[in-house]
């Protein structure tokens, strides 16, 4: 009986479908009585209602089942599906629509790797993560040395990621013992060793370690070997570890000409190459250009399966610039530096953010050497690229993020269009996919974000509500900024002043001091001396005024 009220919840939606259905009986039965009463059809116009019943009856009955076996489809997964933070209760579960969800794969390391993972998963189980092999330069940690192990700090992010409950196995995986003989080592280290001395190959037991954590999707390493990402500059510098290439760049005022990989003939690892091939879409970046996107894409043989690939590439452009590496960086400059270092094909679609922060978020990433990455779209579509724009960014604290909701949103609905152009509407997987879309939109509208546009190059009639909304907050900061420019500025010149000042002398300064005193005192004496006479003058006339009055009398 419980599950039988659940038909009738206002979030289920199935009372509408319903209610069309009992319309079309209610008209079939119109029509059926009015035969039966009737002897005789005397005229066109009971015919007419008949037929018109009938009609009615039939298309409204036909709707409403329609409607209500789609809207069962889209409640299939609902009742126990872990992936929603609010559950909806149906009668009928299948978890085989996740498993018929579409391919997709995504390229590269780090947070932003990461980020797209955590969105994605709730949309699909067919999600492959080709992840970087390396330490990015950094000091091997007690676990790995005495374990030694190949670098897993991007592999375990990932699976911690596509977990279902990821604070628990980032816990688990990110646990050190304290005590004892496994004092210093990590259960992630301990768990992929194990992993791999069973299976006697790398890329396997990252697969299998993957499958019997029960993640979503699956980890799959882009190499079997220990990537060692180098660079060279424009002035021929050339840097074999990856945290000096910021340094370096700063220190030489070069920017970045290339990245490469060492050793330069990486296998890839069993795997990639076929998820790749088979994707519905191909995901690159968010991350650090130079050191978690490209490394991946120049591993031997992982470019040309994207090339060959028939699905979505997609690049998920950067919100901000990264210091010492892409400092001064505009969209077309990503995109370019990616088509330099691997040729064309692997790019189809850019996501791009909208570029609205908080202001006092954009300072502070200033003072660090970071900006906005710059939106020049009209150089960008010039390269072939078909943007997207679309409302990534979110403030985690005091750092800008991408939205995991927002990105694999935009993804998702670039696959159903893609689906709805080729005439799936009704296709399982298309009306799963958009349901969930579409309750994804809007739980991403719902929430509040502060956000801040740039006003470089806006005309005054093109100005969002955004812009409308935080304008005299941002003029406000920037007459703030000139202030301190301008008192900076005196405060430098007076501090130049001083030290000219003293420079001299101090007996000119004083003999300066004394004959100025002297021209003062000889100023005012003559000023008294003028004050004297004319007060003088004064007194004579008013005397000669008084006698000639007399004399007139």
């Amino acid at each position: 009986m419980k599950g039988f009220l659940e038909w009738f919840k206002s979030s289920s939606k199935m009372k509408r479908w319903m209610f069309l259905i009992l319309v079309g009986v209610v008209a079939i039965c119109f029509a059926i009585s009015k035969i039966l009463v009737t002897n005789k059809l005397e005229s066109i116009k009971d015919v007419l209602i008949i037929v018109v019943g009938f009609v009615i009856g039939f298309i409204s009955i036909i709707v409403g089942l329609v409607h209500m076996n789609k809207r069962t489809l889209e409640l299939l997964v609902e009742k126990t599906d872990k992936r929603e933070e609010e559950n909806l209760s149906s009668l009928i579960f299948n978890r085989k629509v996740y498993s018929q969800g579409p391919k997709i794969v995504v390229i590269g390391g780090g947070t932003g790797l990461n980020t797209v993972l955590k969105g994605l998963k709730k949309y699909t189980d067919n999600l492959t993560a080709v992840v970087t092999v390396s330490d990015y330069g950094e000091a091997s940690t007690d676990s790995r040395k005495m374990l030694e192990t190949l670098p897993l700090e991007d592999i375990k992010e990932s699976m911690v990621a596509l977990a279902t409950n990821e604070a628990e196995m980032n816990n688990l995986l990110n646990y050190k013992f304290d005590n004892g003989k496994l004092k210093s080592l990590s259960f992630g280290d301990i768990y992929m060793l194990a992993m791999q001395n069973i299976y006697k190959d790398f890329s396997k037991s990252v697969k299998q370690a993957s499958e019997v954590l029960n993640i979503t999707g699956k980890v799959l390493p882009v190499t079997m070997e220990e990537m060692k990402i180098c660079a060279e500059l424009e002035d021929g510098t050339v840097v074999e570890s990856r945290e000096e290439i910021p340094e370096m760049v700063n220190r030489k005022s070069s920017k970045i000409n290339r990245i490469f990989v060492n050793p330069t003939n990486c296998r890839v690892a069993p795997g990639v190459v076929e998820a790749i091939e088979e994707a519905d879409a191909i995901i690159i970046g968010p991350g650090n250009l130079y050191t978690n996107v490209l490394p991946n894409l120049l591993v031997k043989g992982v470019t040309r399966a994207i090339k060959n690939c028939k699905g979505f590439k997609i690049y998920i452009s950067n919100i901000m610039t990264e210091p010492g590496q892409t400092h001064e960086y505009s969209l077309s400059d990503h995109i370019k530096a990616i088509v330099d270092h691997v040729g064309e094909g692997v790019i189809d679609y850019c996501i791009y953010d909208t570029g609205e922060i908080v202001p006092e978020i954009i300072r502070k990433y200033n003072e660090e050497g970071s900006e906005l990455v710059d939106q020049d779209t009209a150089k960008a579509k010039s390269m072939g690229m078909h943007l997207l724009k679309r409302d990534l960014a979110t403030v985690d604290g005091e750092r800008i993020r991408h939205n995991p909701d927002a990105i694999a949103a935009s993804i998702v609905e670039l696959i159903c269009e893609d689906l709805k152009f080729r005439d799936m509407q009704n296709n399982p997987e298309y009306m799963i996919l958009n349901d969930k879309l579409k309750f994804k939109k809007k739980k991403i509208k719902e929430k509040k974000k502060h956000k801040v546009g740039k006003l470089n190059n806006i005309d005054e009639d093109k100005k969002s509500k955004f812009l409308n909304k935080y304008e005299d907050r941002i003029k406000s900061i920037r007459e703030s900024d000139k202030k301190s420019k301008s008192k900076a500025k005196k405060s430098k010149k007076a501090t130049k002043t001083n030290q000219i000042l003293e420079r001299i002398p101090k007996k000119n300064v004083d003999d300066n001091i004394q004959g100025g005193n002297k021209v003062m005192a000889e100023r005012r004496r003559k000023l008294e001396e003028n004050i004297e006479k004319f007060a003088t003058v004064n007194r004579r006339v008013k005397n000669g005024d008084s006698n000639n009055r007399k004399n007139d009398k």
